[in-house]
Order: C-alpha cells, then sequence, then structure tokens
C-alpha cells in the first residue's frame, strides 16, 4: 500500500512557520537608532550630547534631525554662558557631581543657560535678528502696555497673564532663588524680554530643537497665536482661497528648499503666511521683519498707516511697502486683480473708520465728558466691553477678513457682527444721555488684581 505523504508535508511546514513568525518579530522589534559622534567637537560638547541623549531622548532625537546637528552645531553653541550671566543655571551645576556617569566630573563643568536668546542666534544668523529686532513682534511687550487696558487698569490677574496673553506675546524673564521664575518661565513669546538685554524667541516660529525652517514656512506655525475671537488669521487663511489650495496640495509642496530659494509655483503653488509676509519672491528680499510689507495697521481701534500707530510707529513708507506685497502677489496674479482687490480693501477700511468706529469712539467719550461712564478702569461697565469688542473681535475680523479674501469672515463674522454691537452700544448709550442715568459699575469685578507698573526693563524708571 502506498504511503501518504502527508506527515512529510506538515514537518516541513513547521519549520517554515517557526522562521516566518521569527521575521514578523524581528521587523516589529523596537531597534534603537544609534547617534555616533564623529566630528571634531570638544569633549564638554559631547558630554552635553551623550547626557541628554539618556535623559531627554526626544530633545536629543529633535537636535539629532536638525541643521545644527548637520553643522556640527551642539548644545553648548547655543546655550553655552558666562559665569555671571543673569540667567546661569545654579541647578544645572549639580550635573557635574554625580557618581552614575561619566560625565559628571569637573572637568567637563561649564555655565549653560536654559534661556537661549535672539543675541546667542545672532551669532550666526546676524541679519535675521536685526531685521526681526526692528518687527512688531519683538517689540509687542512695548506695545501691549501702551495700549492694553487688561494690563494698565490691573483687570486680569497675573496668571491669567502668565498662562494666557504672555503665552504668545512673551513674558519679562527673572530670576528667583537661583532659578528662573515660574511666572516668567517657561516662555517662548514672540517679545519675551531676556535677560541679555535681548528681545523675542526664535523658537516662536522654529521650535525646538529640530529648528526646522519647513515648520516655520507651513500656516500652522502661526495659526498657534493667530487664532481665536480677535485675530483669528489661522482660521481666516483655510477659509480662502489661499487656504483651500494648501489644503488641497501642502503635501506636493518643496517645504525644505533652502532659504531665500523658496520660489511660488516651482516649490509650492498657493502662498502661506510666511510666504506673503516673510518670504522673498522676484526683487523682495526675505525679512524677519513682519510689519515689512503692510500698509494698514488692521489690529489698531482706528486703522492706520503702520508709521501712524502711536505705540510702535513703523520706520516704513507704506507705499514702499505696499509695492512690495503687490510684487508677491504678482507672482501668481495678474496686475488688473492685484490692483482692483486694494481698491476693495482701502474702501473695506474706510467703511469700518468712519461708519462702524469713529461714532462709537465719539459717544464714548462724550459719556465720560458726562460723568455717565467712569474712566477709573476699564470693561467694569458694559458699555467699556461693547466698544472694545467692536474694534477687538468684530471690526478687526472683518478687516482681515477682506485682507485675506475670506468672505465669511468679512462678512458674517465681521461687518455684520459690527452692526450688531454698534446698534446695541448706541442704544444703551443714548438711553444714559437721554436719562441722564450712570451706567451700573461691577465694583467687585473677578481677577482684577494684576500688576500695573508698566516692566521697568522695557520703559526703564518712568
Amino acid at each position: 500500500m502506498k504511503k501518504s505523504g502527508f506527515p512529510f508535508i506538515l514537518l516541513s511546514v513547521i519549520p517554515l512557520a517557526i522562521c516566518c513568525v521569527a521575521a514578523a518579530h524581528a521587523q516589529n522589534y523596537p531597534k534603537a537608532k544609534e547617534f555616533r559622534i564623529e566630528r571634531s567637537l570638544a569633549p564638554q560638547a559631547i558630554a552635553c550630547l551623550e547626557c541628554h541623549k539618556q535623559q531627554n531622548p526626544g530633545l536629543f532625537a529633535d537636535w539629532s534631525h536638525s541643521r545644527h546637528a548637520s553643522a556640527g552645531i551642539t548644545c553648548l553653541d547655543c546655550h553655552q554662558a558666562e559665569e555671571h550671566d543673569p540667567d546661569v543655571s545654579v541647578e544645572h551645576y549639580t550635573q557635574y557631581q554625580r557618581t552614575d556617569s561619566p560625565y559628571g566630573t569637573q572637568e567637563y563643568k561649564i555655565p549653560v543657560s536654559a534661556v537661549v536668546t535672539p543675541k546667542d542666534c545672532s551669532r550666526c544668523h546676524p541679519d535675521e535678528v536685526t531685521q526681526y529686532s526692528r518687527s512688531k513682534h519683538a517689540n509687542t511687550m512695548e506695545i501691549m502696555w501702551k495700549i492694553d487696558p487688561w494690563l494698565n487698569n490691573g483687570m486680569n490677574s497675573d496668571i491669567e497673564r502668565k498662562t494666557g496673553c504672555y503665552h504668545c506675546h512673551g513674558t519679562v524673564l527673572k530670576t528667583k532663588d537661583g532659578k528662573l521664575d515660574p511666572m516668567t518661565w517657561p516662555n517662548v513669546g514672540v517679545g519675551r524680554v531676556n535677560m541679555d538685554g535681548s528681545l523675542g524667541s526664535c523658537t516662536s516660529c522654529h521650535t525646538r530643537h529640530r529648528f526646522s525652517v519647513m515648520e516655520a514656512r507651513k500656516p500652522e506655525a502661526c495659526g498657534q497665536c493667530h487664532l481665536g475671537p480677535d485675530h483669528p488669521q489661522i482660521e481666516i487663511y483655510m477659509e480662502s482661497k489661499h487656504g483651500d489650495i494648501y489644503t488641497a496640495f501642502g503635501d506636493e509642496y518643496n517645504w525644505n528648499s533652502a532659504p531665500g530659494t523658496w520660489t511660488p509655483g516651482v516649490d509650492f503653488r498657493g502662498p502661506t503666511c510666511a510666504s506673503c509676509h516673510m518670504s522673498g519672491a522676484g526683487t523682495v528680499l526675505t525679512s524677519h521683519d513682519v510689519t515689512e510689507r503692510l500698509s494698514w495697521e488692521t489690529q489698531a481701534p482706528l486703522t492706520v498707516r503702520p508709521s501712524d500707530f502711536a505705540a510702535f510707529p513703523a520706520k516704513t513708507d507704506w507705499e514702499v511697502e505696499r509695492g512690495k506685497m503687490k510684487e508677491i502677489c504678482l507672482q501668481c496674479h495678474g496686475n488688473a486683480w492685484v490692483e482692483d482687490f486694494y481698491v476693495n480693501f482701502d474702501q473695506a477700511v474706510e467703511n469700518y473708520n468712519e461708519i462702524y468706529f469713529k461714532p462709537a469712539k465719539a459717544m464714548l467719550d462724550s459719556l465720560y465728558e458726562k460723568g455717565l461712564l467712569d474712566k477709573s478702569r476699564f470693561f467694569d461697565e458694559d458699555l467699556e466691553v461693547e466698544y472694545y469688542e467692536l474694534w477687538h473681535h468684530e471690526g478687526r475680523r472683518a478687516r482681515m477678513g477682506v485682507m485675506m479674501m475670506a468672505p465669511d469672515y468679512a462678512w458674517w463674522h465681521g461687518f455684520y457682527e459690527c452692526k450688531k454691537r454698534f446698534n446695541t452700544f448706541m442704544k444703551e448709550a443714548e438711553h444714559l444721555l437721554a436719562t441722564g442715568e450712570k451706567a451700573h459699575r461691577y465694583e467687585d469685578y473677578p481677577g482684577a488684581t494684576g500688576v500695573t507698573t508698566k516692566p521697568e526693563e522695557i520703559f526703564g524708571n518712568k
């Protein structure tokens, strides 16, 4: 009788199955990625890298994928400080008293600061830092303290400022008991006042420790701060045709093109915040001064030219800057499109200024003059809030919606809401004028405990 081949086949398959399982397991087994120090680095720099590689693997991995790493720029190039610097980390010196690390000895001891400032970055990026230093971004703390009633009237608490306003605008860095004061740190606000006298933080846009050009070119980088009811640029952009093109084709853009070479129509199809306000195109050069290319201050209560913005007058000619922005637009649009767009924009600005803001401001001044509103504090009477939101919320959305070609923000979230806010404001104001009745004042205003003294680091002893 002929014997069956089944047992033989089965025995042959079992080792094969075991091999397949082992291979599959090997593919899924986590593998450590090696980063070998093969450059001519100082022993202290190697110590930093090896220590952080163990203690902060995510931080180290970010750096290892950066252009800095490719160029041999290490922790020390950015974080090394002088012994006498006010922000030197005293706590870091304890690293050199460890017995569990080959680098925990005095020969590797070097002063470092956790804070890396534009002054530090300027050693390699002088032009970018010079441009940034004259921008509204870098000087936003000065601007805020000159015009913001929340700060000047102490109408919000210090922790509300630290976790809210200052998160984007920046803190005035200080130390406490030899450490960075937690009421000022951590912070990467665009207008952070650093202890070396410099302003801002490059990592607002180029986040640690990758410091990616690609990241800063994407609209989401700007959308971290430019969002919400008072300046929803990211929402406006995403609604616009430009944002729609980015959504559809953004994965095809060449985000990693070398600085100064990122070219519309070649590296990207539709613009982002950076390509309009910062990146170069045609004869227009790249700039880290976002105040350039602006011909109106659409965030101000009354829309004015940038050079007439009293809190921080731009040292620019608006016609020259508009010419730069037009050239950026002309990379993708025809002349008639660009010229007619600016006609619409100018008319929208006039519409807001003359129909909404100026009459509301005149009425507010009249109520103060007649003693029907109290001037000692702001926000503690309803009409002050209505007036504030008319320009700070709806008015901004209308103007910015027009500027960035987002019709829903120009109308429904903008001028439509302006009308409602204006009518509510005027109705109550006219009632007070007719009756001579004073507006109700909220005596127990919540959280009105913030410091009202202007920062000495910006304004001196004034």
